[in-house]
Order: C-alpha cells, then structure tokens, then sequence
C-alpha cells in the first residue's frame, strides 16, 4: 500500500519566495532584523562544546547570516552550506552525505512533511554523526495571534502558522530513529513600539504567512483595527512578543 501523502499545509513556491524577499532584505539593509538566526547560530557551538563532539565535516541549512559556517571553519570543519529559497529540498533525499554535523536552522517550521525531511537529515549523517535542528515552535507570536483574531472579527482567517511544541518534537526524532533524542525550547522576547514594525521583522526573517491556502489581505478597516489591539496589549509605547525556538538534536548509530 503506497504512504500517504503529507497535507499541503505550506506553499513551496510561497515560501521559497519569502526567504528569497528575505535574502535580499538583508543583503540591501544593514540593520535589517536578525535576531531569530543570531541566537540559532550561537546556540550550536555551545552545544558541540557542551557535548565535546569536534566535527570534521558539516552541512549548514538555512544559515544566511553565513556566521556559523565561518565560526566552524575557524575550527577546521570543512562546511557546505545550503538555502532552501534556492532550490534545496529539504523533504527529498539529500544529494550527498557522511556529515559528521548536520545544523538546520530556521527552516523546518515550513516544510509539510518534518518526518521525512528529519529521516532525509540522518541518512546525509555519517555514522555517530549529530543533527541539530532549531525552528520557531508552538506558543510563538502569542500577541500577534490574539491581534488577527480581533482584527477579523466575527470571520477569523488563518494568518499565524500551525506549529509544533516540544512533545512533538520528541516524538518525531524518535519516529526517524536518531538516537538519544532531545528535544528542548528557549524563549526570545523583543519590544515593539508598532504593529508594523513587527511584521517588518518578520519579513526580515523570512517568518511572513507562506500558507498553502492563505486568507485575503486585511483591508484598511481591519488592518487599523489590529494596530490599536496590538498598542492596547503593550505599556509605556512598546509591545512586547515572544517567539519560542525548538530545538532537536539526535545521533546517527
């Protein structure tokens, strides 16, 4: 009997074109919002140094700061480095493999089939080798999500992501068989003086709706309407949200 197909819950063309809107936000503004990717980035080498794994060889995904890359060649990893806005397919079986490291960051929170694209990721690893996966998870955005409701209204749309919580996590590193799985979350909290200015973030970040099915724009009306619930849920001018990072981490036997 043939597996079911994964729901089509993500548009791959939509979002690969968001983290290519992305790339290029980045590259043309110097102070284009990077904190999502910062924090990632530095959490790896604080995870090898912590675990004493001292990999030769590394696959880097989604990683567009560069920074980890070089961070891991001062060490004498040799890094490739690949970016799913430009054609990697991360829920196809990987062109290459026997890397001792595997780091995924910022990207699986869009793909449709995660346990695919995780078995994809261990068979690329070379035997011992680690995966470590960080994503924007389940409870993200809380204030943003409470704002679109009131914003629609009596007709609410999906505008905020599905996304996985740590038990989930957990479940779908065992299910792809990596062993001593672990699966852990940390909190990130940014103030916003605006709506807007959050979501100028997140298209800076690539976190902007790449919904297969997306709902109709807010018009003018609602749109104003979402800009006071966000000032109103805020104190002294600034809002505050948080984003929850999942991360995964497994080993190849």
């Amino acid at each position: 009997m043939a597996s079911k197909a994964p729901p089509s819950i993500f548009s791959p063309q939509r979002r690969a074109a968001s983290r290519r809107r992305m790339l290029e936000l980045q590259r043309r503004r110097d102070d284009a919002a990077r904190y999502i990717i910062d924090d990632m980035v530095e959490d790896v080498p604080e995870r090898l140094s912590f675990l004493r794994f001292e990999p030769a060889s590394a696959l880097i995904i989604g990683d567009y700061s560069g920074e980890l890359a070089r961070t891991l060649r001062t060490s004498m990893v040799e890094v490739t480095e690949r970016e799913p806005g430009f054609g990697f397919e991360e829920e196809e079986p990987f062109p290459f493999e026997g890397f001792d490291l595997i780091a995924s960051l910022g990207t699986l929170d869009t793909v449709n089939d995660l346990p695919g694209a995780l078995v994809h990721m261990r068979k690329a690893l070379a035997p011992g080798g680690l995966m470590i996966a960080s994503f924007v998870a389940s409870g993200s955005l809380p204030v943003l999500r409470e704002v679109m409701l009131a914003a629609d209204g009596d007709r609410p749309a999906p505008r905020v992501h599905p996304s996985i919580d740590v038990r989930s996590g957990a479940q779908l590193l065992q299910r792809a068989l990596f062993a001593d799985p672990v699966a852990d979350h940390r909190t990130i909290t940014v103030g916003f003086r605006s709506l807007d200015r959050l979501v100028e973030d997140l298209r800076e970040q690539g976190l902007g709706n790449v919904l297969a099915d997306p709902s109709p724009a807010l018009g003018k009306a609602a749109f104003s309407r979402a800009r006071h619930a966000f000032a109103a849920a805020g104190a002294s001018g600034r809002t505050v949200e948080s984003f929850q990072i999942l991360t995964l981490t497994g080993w190849k036997r």
